[in-house]
């Protein structure tokens, strides 16, 4: 099949799919005797296997090495679960920073009176040095 149909099934634009492959993330399917690439089964199921991990906000890197240790019949199960718990502590690690982001906004945004002056405690702050 072609990109177009891969990109159909998958949900993917064609450009990341050529990204992908350019990059090695997944291999870069074989060339019919048109030039064009011929897309299988298995290449759609890697591309979806990293399609999900992404949706998840796996890094690129990360989802080489969750593809690599799928494809490791051998792996311990432990190896994909501290990939998991890392991300899960980046996951958390970015909560709270966006909860004081937040936070912070919320304090400017209760001492703008939104009128029509032009005083406004929020770009009061974000001029100021910190």
């Amino acid at each position: 099949m072609n990109i177009g149909e891969v990109s159909r099934r998958t949900g993917m634009a064609p450009k990341t799919i050529r990204y992908y492959e350019e990059i090695a993330l997944v291999p870069s399917p074989v060339r019919g005797a048109n030039g064009y690439r011929q897309y299988t089964n298995d290449n759609i199921s890697m591309l979806d296997f990293v399609s999900r991990a992404r949706s998840l906000g796996f890094t690129v890197e990360e989802c080489r090495n969750l593809l690599a240790l799928y494809e490791d019949r051998e792996r311990a199960s432990a190896d994909v679960r501290a990939i998991a718990q890392t991300h899960i502590e980046h996951i958390d690690a970015k909560l709270k920073e966006l909860a004081a982001m937040r936070a912070t906004l919320s304090t400017l945004v209760s001492k703008c009176k939104g009128d029509d002056r032009p005083t406004c405690p929020i770009l009061e702050e974000l001029a100021s040095p910190q």
